[in-house]
C-alpha cells in the first residue's frame, strides 16, 4: 500500500487539477467516440437506452485496465534500483499499478454515476452490477500485469508490443459498439476477456444487455489461469531477475 500511495502521489504531484486528469482525458476521448460513432456507424440508433452513457461506463473498466497493464508491464524493471537494496517479492512491483489506480477508478465511477442523469439515464438497484465487475476488473488487471511484468524482464521489445496491443485491443472489445451490432459476428468477441467486464459495467449503468454465458466464463477462466501462471513464474524467477535487472 505505501508503494501503491507513493506512485499516486508523485504521478500527479506537480499537477494542478491532480487527479481530474485522470478522468478528464478519457472523459473527452469518450465524447469525441460518442459523437463520432453515432453518426458514422449509427450504432446508438434504434437502443432502449442512453448510448453516451453505454460509451462512458464502458471507458470507466478500460481505463482502469489499459492504464494498469501497460505500467505493470515495466514495473520491475523501472524500479530496478530499489530491489538492488533491499529484496522483497517482487511481483510487488507489478501489483502497485492497479492497486493506486484504484483511487481512480473510484473517481471514474462517481463521476460516471453524476453523468448518467445527465444522458437521460436513472439509477437504479442494477447498479449493484458494479461490485462484481470491478472485483473482475481488478482481478484481471492484476493478473495480466503479473505475467507481463515477469516477461518483460526477459524480453524488453515487450513494452512496445503491449503498447500496439492496447491500441487495437481498444476496437475489439465492444465499448463503442454493442456486440449485437455485429450480428453473427458478435459472438467472437465473447472470446475477448474484456468483453464481460465491460458489459458488466455497462448493463450496471444504462440497463444494455450484460454479457453472455460464455464470455463471463471466458473472462473469469482467463482470469484465473494468468493469474496463476503468473504466480508460477514469478515463483521460480524472482531471485533470477535481479541478473537481468
Amino acid at each position: 500500500m505505501a508503494l501503491a500511495r507513493k506512485d499516486f502521489q508523485v504521478r500527479y504531484k506537480r499537477a494542478s487539477l491532480g487527479v481530474l486528469w485522470s478522468v478528464a482525458l478519457p472523459l473527452v476521448q469518450s465524447i469525441v467516440m460518442v459523437f463520432v460513432f453515432s453518426r458514422v456507424g449509427n450504432f446508438g440508433h434504434g437502443r432502449s437506452y442512453s448510448y453516451a452513457g453505454f460509451v462512458l461506463a464502458g471507458m470507466v473498466p478500460w481505463v482502469f485496465v489499459s492504464t494498469s497493464v501497460l505500467a505493470s508491464t515495466t514495473a520491475i524493471v523501472d524500479a530496478s534500483s530499489l530491489t538492488d537494496k533491499v529484496w522483497f517479492p517482487r511481483a510487488i512491483l507489478a501489483l502497485v499499478p492497479p492497486t493506486a489506480n484504484l483511487i481512480l477508478l473510484a473517481v471514474s465511477a462517481v463521476i460516471l454515476l453524476a453523468e448518467l442523469p445527465v444522458v437521460g439515464v436513472s439509477l437504479g438497484v442494477r447498479l449493484l452490477l458494479l461490485i462484481p465487475a470491478t472485483a473482475l476488473a481488478v482481478a484481471f488487471a492484476a493478473a495480466v500485469g503479473l505475467l507481463l511484468a515477469a516477461m518483460y524482464v526477459y524480453f524488453r521489445d515487450l513494452k512496445f508490443m503491449v503498447a500496439a496491443a492496447v491500441i487495437v485491443w481498444l476496437y475489439l472489445t465492444p465499448i463503442v459498439y454493442p456486440a449485437s451490432s455485429l450480428h453473427a459476428a458478435g459472438r467472437w468477441l465473447d472470446f475477448n476477456p474484456l468483453t464481460a467486464i465491460v458489459s458488466l459495467f455497462q448493463a450496471a449503468a444504462v440497463g444494455s444487455p450484460g454479457p453472455s454465458g460464455r464470455a463471463l466464463a471466458i473472462s473469469l477462466g482467463a482470469t484465473a489461469v494468468l493469474a496463476l501462471v503468473a504466480v508460477a513464474v514469478h515463483r521460480r524467477h524472482d531471485r533470477l531477475f535481479v541478473d537481468l535487472l
